[in-house]
């Protein structure tokens, strides 16, 4: 999956989304980036910000949070094409569900871990 595909897979996971969750999603910018940088490790996917639930009245003026979804990791899954667009929309999820306020142990319960 080229970086066009694999973008075009990113942005089918979040077109899917419900309405609803799309109306919570607040000051939140969705990229794709080739490699995680050493100290993040090896992961699929990262939150960066302040989720929801976080957030006091004195949050204004401040950068977007970022969802950053690493291509090369997904790619070495070595999945099919219909299996790989399923595990890039499970990453989006995630770290998305990290954004409106729900932690990992939270996302295990859900089975999104």
């Amino acid at each position: 999956m080229n970086k066009a595909e694999f973008d075009a897979a990113v942005d089918r996971a979040l077109d899917g989304l419900p309405t609803w969750v799309m109306e919570r999603v607040d000051n939140l910018h969705v990229v794709v980036e080739d490699w995680p940088t050493e100290e993040q490790g090896d992961i699929l996917g990262i939150y960066e910000g302040v989720s929801l639930l976080e957030r006091s009245s004195d949050y204004w003026g401040a950068l977007p949070d970022r969802i950053i979804v690493f291509r090369q990791p997904h790619l070495e899954l070595g999945l099919s094409d219909e299996d790989l667009e399923e595990e890039i929309r499970r990453t989006v999820l995630h770290e998305l569900a990290h954004h409106v306020g729900i932690d990992d142990s939270r996302l295990e319960e859900l089975g999104w871990d």
